[in-house]
């Protein structure tokens, strides 16, 4: 893992000279590398172990890169890397597995010579002898650029999910791309809130950002066969590559499902199998890293991965985070994630990765991506039962059972999002939901939406973010949702193309990690596993019970992951990680919150109503009013982007004149 900069003059300007007019740092220097270096430091935690910088001979494209470094520790893996002949470039940030197959066909095919060892070496080889269809052949989390001078093609490119971040923005005649937004800030970006994307979601459905010109690189989410489940034998594979690398490898152990069947799947490669965790030999023990909340606040499941860590005979670290611990990282994680998030597990997950940096290691294993895959959010349920399963003809459940179902299940829904504070309310007909058939995923993806924006953002007409998440789709996609898919298959696409690309594996994933220098892998989403399983029935994924009339999640993930986890796992329910929502008046959090949420503050940020949010903070500790505390959170979050972006105040736009 780890970061990217790269500058490309369009039009045939340069990087240099007067063509950087308006640009007061370039205009004093004359030098992109001077500049390109000052953006490095922005994203420096990314990679803290080297940075290198090339600039083409007509000075019209600049590579920029930070090393954390995993495989190949030797000078040979720095970046960016070249080709023999000095026509081919690139950076990569992220991880390619499988590397050492693909390297040996590479040699025996191709006359390349590589350098080192590094996974990501592979990608200039492998574009000199496929073309633009080297992506194909790519496995991993990887966001990349790649600059042929002998074409002059320039290639920006992000992995199929979304795993690793890829930003690009207009500056003056120069296309801009990093792995994050603040990178652009040396390098003439002026920050000015995006007021229709925020009130839109496009933030968090789309490829807009908070921030107005500045885009993310679309993924790439394919057809369904990428957007489904697994079962044991790619899983293990899938976990098997991911344990390379010449650092130490640990794994993120929580009380759900999912990172425990990673830890036991690693216990079984290790002590069975003989695999390492990186460069740890096949004697060490395991090592697992965990979060614990304050047990009264019924958000703690640490007691259940120790049981699994002693299960499993595996070494166990537990970073436990009171009210003071997540008020004292509150700002910072917020300024690495770079945008809002209604919940404070992301500041639970920043500290975490604290932990295993500080006790030496550089990679940990994640179970990122397996709910979207399996089906194991409570939302997939009402979709799932919308439609027969005609995959799956040999069903225990009824035509007549499964529509009541649907319907009480709905309103279960509903009921649940009131009460943490979301909108339960936005379930209804409506044209977005129509578009999609009808599935009401949708509407839980729009459920935390804030509504508390400035009058004047009324000229951007009418906004719901649930048309953003409906459009985020293109055509064919509508038209396969509507006529094709099953809706369960239909949620989990637009789900997956949504939230976890734009929040999930940001806040929760790549930002609070890269923070601390840290890579994490993601398994459930490595794509061997998820097109094996595509053509599984919907009812393999969620599994009626008739004999209570119950619904099992993730059901083959859970009959693939028997024998590898405990029977507390295999029976319990799916618990969302969440940070409470509950805090005392006067606490730690309450005072970062007052102190964020002045007048001058939100009114700095130009598109929140004070008048609407002035007692947010006073309703959220002192009547503990989910709605509250998540809205309040929200407008803190972007009082901490404002102040550390320098972001200039939202104001209504200047109608043109005709």
């Amino acid at each position: 893992m780890c970061g990217i900069s790269c500058v490309l003059a369009l039009h045939g300007a340069s990087l240099e000279g007067k063509q950087a007019k308006g640009l007061e740092e370039y205009e004093s220097s004359h030098d992109i590398e001077t500049n390109l270096n000052k953006s490095l430091d922005l994203i420096a935690h990314r990679g803290p172990d080297s940075r290198g910088i090339w600039t083409s001979l007509d000075k019209r494209v600049a590579l920029g890169h930070v090393r954390l470094a995993i495989n190949d520790l030797s000078a040979d893996g720095a970046q960016p890397f070249h080709d023999a002949n000095e026509t081919i470039h690139a950076v990569v940030n992220g991880e390619l597995y499988d590397h050492e197959r693909i390297r040996e066909d590479l040699v025996k095919s191709t006359d390349y010579q590589f350098k080192g060892r590094s996974d990501c070496e592979i990608v200039v080889a492998l574009y000199r002898l496929h073309g633009l269809s080297f992506l194909s052949h790519l496995r991993g989390e990887f966001a990349l650029c790649l600059y042929d001078s002998k074409t002059q093609s320039f290639i920006a490119a992000r992995d199929r999910y979304g795993i690793k971040p890829l930003f690009y923005t207009f500056v003056n005649g120069r296309l801009l791309i990093a792995a994050e937004a603040k990178a652009f800030l040396a390098l003439g970006w002026k920050p000015e809130w995006d007021v229709k994307s925020l009130l839109d979601g496009g933030w968090n459905y789309d490829q807009r950002t908070l921030f107005q010109g500045v885009y993310k690189r679309r993924v790439d989410a394919r057809t369904e066969v990428e957007m489904i489940a697994g079962v044991r034998e790619h899983l293990l594979n899938a976990i098997r590559v991911r344990l390379r690398a010449d650092v130490p490898v640990g794994i993120y152990l929580s009380g759900g499902i999912d990172s425990s069947v990673i830890a036991g799947m690693v216990t079984h490669l290790v002590n069975q199998q003989g695999e390492q965790m990186g460069s740890e030999g096949a004697n060490k023990r395991v090592q697992c890293f965990s979060i614990a909340f304050d047990e009264e606040s019924g958000y703690d499941e640490s007691s259940i991965a120790e049981r699994t860590a002693k299960f499993l005979d595996v070494n166990h670290t537990k970073k436990h985070m009171n009210e003071e611990e997540l008020a004292k990282r509150f700002e910072d994680a917020t300024w690495h994630c770079e945008h809002h998030n209604p919940d404070l597990n992301f500041v639970g997950k920043f500290a975490l990765s604290e932990e295993p940096r500080a006790k030496g290691w550089k990679v940990v294993l994640t179970g990122e991506g397996s709910d979207e895959i399996f089906g194991g959010y409570p939302m997939y349920l009402p979709d799932f039962l919308r439609e027969p399963d005609y995959a799956w003809p040999q069903t225990d459940l009824p035509d007549e059972v499964r529509s009541e179902a649907c319907k009480a299940k709905d309103d279960e829904a509903a009921e649940f999002y009131r009460s943490i504070g979301a909108d339960g309310d936005n379930r209804g007909d409506c044209v977005a939901l129509r578009q999609l058939h009808g599935i009401t995923t949708c509407a839980s993806m729009a459920a935390f939406s804030f509504t508390m924006w400035a009058s004047w953002t009324q000229c951007y007409g009418n906004h719901d973010p649930r048309l953003t998440i409906a459009h985020n789709a293109n055509g064919r996609v509508r038209d396969a949702i509507r006529k094709l898919w099953h809706p369960l298959h239909s949620a989990q696409y637009i789900w997956t193309k949504g939230h976890l690309a734009n929040q999930f594996l940001s806040c929760l994933g790549d930002r609070t990690e890269m923070a601390h220098s840290l890579e994490a892998r993601t398994p459930f989403l490595d794509h061997h596993l998820t097109e094996y399983v595509d053509d599984l029935p919907p009812s393999v994924k969620i599994r009626y019970n008739p004999k209570d009339s119950s619904f099992v999640e993730k059901w083959i993930l859970r009959e693939a992951s028997k024998p590898f986890i405990t029977h507390e796992l295999y029976e319990r329910k799916k618990h969302a990680y969440s940070a409470p929502t509950t805090w005392p008046s006067d606490g730690p959090l309450h005072k970062v919150m007052a102190k964020l949420m002045t007048r001058k503050n939100v009114e700095q940020l130009g598109f929140v109503d004070w008048e609407q949010v002035n007692t947010l903070v006073e309703r959220a500790f002192e009547e503990k009013d989910a709605k509250a505390m998540r809205f309040t959170l929200i407008v803190a979050e972007w009082v901490v982007i404002s102040k550390r972006f320098g972001v200039k105040r939202a104001e209504p736009p200047v109608p043109r004149s005709r």
